[in-house]
């Protein structure tokens, strides 16, 4: 998407009212079903379907239940002959649920992903507001009829209740009345059966549950003085408010991306309007959100999967409110309905989990971000010291403007890498020869070390060293993963989990662990180095924001000496005391079958290489390989990150592959591989020969079986967005009432990030 954003929006938008009159007689409604059609409505008893706004909730039957939808256009033309018609049971929301612009911006993502409008908006929602909950709060309320009560003498409870009530003759919420008669529930009910006291339902003064306030004027910190290309960045971005501007603020780690977006923040919220920053993980945001609390004086709420279905709702209704000024989230927070939206920006734009591929509408939140933007027209900004190759591309076609940041003059020189070649060198446990003595040195040295593995657990297999037997997961096609601590086999695909056995399942014989994971590492670490103090950042141990917080803490106090951690510990942490990284089993990514894994490889180790040096002393990367003549690993170490990409780009486009091409996958999942093969031949037939689209197999999934299902896909390739699009209006259609669909589960990723 992001390649073609330079084309007039509206001619990507579905327009579902384009050829309805104004002034339709009846309700076109989005309902949460897997079905691309929306569903024709006659309004409520006693009123008109104009009296229906636009983006309202609407309670409508639909077979022999009653489901919610959301009004998104009026018409004359129903799809159905006019007696089948039936009546929208109930109104929801007096006014539009979502406004214009973000109804606009769902029904692109509709569009766009060629997934059904309902299910897009549904998810755009929180649970409760799916399940009919009022869009502003409300409280219950109870007060007097004004009839005149004649009580038994042994009606304490309920006199009192009078009494309370008489003295507030425009109501008094429940959580009062029961602040000053606890047990009041009883009297309540009796006096309201006998019509005294009546129950009312009022909106709520709004709460701050789910705001952040920021502290007093006085106690915030005060803004550093920018650098000159700091100062630069933030005034470009300042300049284009008001109108569409994507820029690229790319910079090394530390470089003071954080700071831009701050004082672009800023500017933004003193002309009155709103900002919007995603990161890519729930793990940045406690630091990400102290950092803007303690700067800028203005309401923030924070959006991501770890709230309850309560927070949710309180910061949706935050932010819908504009109580809430400052919106920081991840992925699902694009869709944050923000009134006055003014900035948007992405953080670590390049990292896939901005990327939804696991159900639903598979959407990018970073190229949603830009369409966004665009329709607002507001600028974006895209910040990543390691860009997309997407991102690249645009800006070398001038669609997206550049902004660097280069190492500030305070900052020492970037890491020195350095390739440790195992094949040459003595190994034990995976740690070579020259990775312990430049640990020993920088330890000593009161540096503090950081081991980067990206393979939780203790071993990614468990072996019998007679008959050879593997533990194999039995639901997918993959191996348990050995977690020695918890005495558990798991897989790391399912969530199946399994006693971890003594011996051999199949011959009895001793079985031993293969391979290390970050909790083996930790182990061997621990026996080498005793004396020091050692932590291990993965999912297994960073399992909830305290316990994040508290390894973040000991690492950031100096107090842990030896830091063991996944991918996690690359998604913008600050670690001022590191002076050696150390990367693990690097070359797990230089030989695979995804066209994707080189860039992901290279963006992971230059993003933990800045973790080390970054504020006394030049740091040491040493990175771990079999191969140190790989093409990938030298580039990195001439060219940097640019060189490497300059040079990836080139294959890219003389394979015409992303971004030089445009790709679609349809991915089906069934009981059997024979059934998913199946489906996707039949959708394969379907296909013109004339479409400008190439259509390359199906074939089985990478990993073809996992939770007990199989998988297989059917991949479309383009040199043109435009064909493949109009290829995909024509035939998912005709997919979808293919009998062999009823038998799977399929869906369809425009834009996939791996095509295993």
């Amino acid at each position: 998407m992001q390649n073609q954003l330079s084309t007039d929006l509206s001619t990507l938008i579905v327009d579902n009212t384009a050829s309805e009159p104004a002034a339709g007689a009846l309700l076109r409604v989005a309902i949460d079903m897997p079905r691309h059609t929306l569903f024709d409505y006659l309004p409520p008893a006693g009123c008109q379907s104009l009296q229906v706004p636009i983006g309202a909730r609407v309670r409508v039957p639909m077979g022999a239940r009653d489901c919610i939808g959301v009004v998104v256009g009026y018409t004359d033309a129903p799809s159905v002959p006019l007696s089948a018609l039936k009546p929208v049971h109930a109104l929801i929301d007096p006014d539009g649920l979502l406004d214009a612009a973000l109804l606009e911006l769902l029904r692109w993502t509709a569009h766009y992903y060629h997934h059904p409008l309902g299910e897009v908006i549904a998810a755009a929602l929180p649970k409760a507001l799916r399940e009919g909950a009022p869009a502003t709060p409300r409280v219950e309320l109870w007060r007097g009829t004004g009839a005149i009560p004649r009580l038994a003498g042994r009606a304490p409870q309920q006199r009192a209740l009078l009494a309370l009530l008489s003295s507030h003759p425009d109501g008094l919420p429940a959580a009062q009345i029961a602040a000053q008669l606890p047990s009041w529930r009883a009297a309540a009910r009796a006096l309201a059966a006998r019509g005294y006291i009546e129950r009312l339902e009022g909106q709520a003064r709004e709460g701050h549950d789910a705001t952040i306030a920021s502290p007093a004027p006085g106690e915030l910190d005060q803004a550093p003085t920018l650098t000159g290309a700091q100062s630069e960045a933030v005034a470009r971005i300042d300049a284009a408010a008001g109108s569409f501007a994507a820029f690229v603020l790319q910079g090394a780690t530390g470089s003071g991306k954080s700071e831009v977006y701050l004082q672009c923040a800023a500017r933004t919220l003193e002309r009155g309007r709103s900002a919007l920053v995603l990161v890519p993980e729930i793990a940045l945001t406690p630091q990400l959100v102290e950092r803007f609390r303690r700067r800028l004086p203005y309401p923030m709420v924070v959006l991501h999967s770890a709230l309850s279905d309560a927070e949710r709702l309180t910061a949706w209704r935050d932010a819908r409110s504009n109580r809430a000024r400052i919106v920081l989230g991840t992925r699902s927070a694009v869709f944050a309905p923000l009134p006055q939206l003014g900035l948007i920006v992405v953080d670590e734009e390049h990292d896939s989990s901005y990327k939804q591929h696991e159900s639903g509408c598979r959407y990018s939140a970073r190229d949603l971000s830009v369409a966004r933007a665009q329709q607002a027209q507001i600028p974006v900004v895209l910040g990543s010291a390691t860009p997309a190759f997407e991102t690249l591309h645009n800006l070398s076609c001038g669609r997206y403007q550049r902004l660097s940041l280069p190492r500030r003059a305070d900052q020492p020189e970037a890491p020195r890498l350095v390739l440790v070649d195992v094949r040459a060198h003595a190994v034990s446990q995976g740690l070579s020869a020259p990775v312990l003595d430049a640990m020993r040195r920088h330890l000593a040295a009161r540096g503090q070390v950081l081991v980067f593995i990206n393979r939780r657990g203790y071993a990614p297999t468990l072996l019998c060293t007679a008959c050879g037997w593997i533990a194999p997961c039995s639901q997918c096609d993959a191996r348990l993963t050995v977690h020695r601590a918890a005495g558990e086999l798991r897989c790391h695909h399912c969530g199946a989990v399994e006693p971890l056995p003594p011996r051999c399942l199949r011959c009895g014989f001793t079985v031993k662990p293969v391979g290390q994971g970050t909790e083996r590492v930790e182990e061997t670490l621990q026996q080498l180095f005793a004396q020091e103090t050692l932590i291990r950042l993965d999912r297994d141990t960073a399992s909830s924001p305290s316990a994040l917080q508290a390894l973040m803490s000991s690492v950031l106090s100096g107090e842990a000496r030896i830091l063991v951690g996944t991918q996690i510990v690359t998604k913008g942490h600050h670690f001022p005391g590191i002076s050696l990284v150390v990367v693990l089993n690097a070359d797990q990514g230089l030989f695979s079958t995804d066209f994707r894994a080189a860039e992901r490889l290279a963006q992971t180790i230059v993003q933990v290489a800045g973790r080390a040096g970054r504020e006394h002393s030049r740091g040491e990367v040493l990175i771990q390989t079999e191969y140190p003549e790989h093409p990938l690993l030298q580039s990195l170490l001439t060219g940097g990150y640019e060189g490497f990409a300059s040079a990836a780009l080139s294959e890219r486009a003389a394979a015409q592959w992303p971004p030089f091409g445009r790709l679609a996958l349809l991915r089906a999942s069934a009981l059997t591989a024979a059934a998913a093969l199946e489906f996707l031949n039949a959708a394969r037939a379907l296909t013109p020969a004339d479409s400008g689209v190439r259509v390359l197999g199906p074939v089985a999934a990478a990993m073809a079986r996992r939770a007990g299902r199989y998988y297989a896909q059917l991949l479309l390739e383009s040199r043109e967005r435009g064909a493949l699009h109009r290829l995909l209006d024509q035939w998912l259609p005709r997919v979808g009432a293919l009998p062999q669909a009823r038998r799977v589960r399929y869906a369809l990723d425009v834009d996939p990030i791996d095509i295993q």
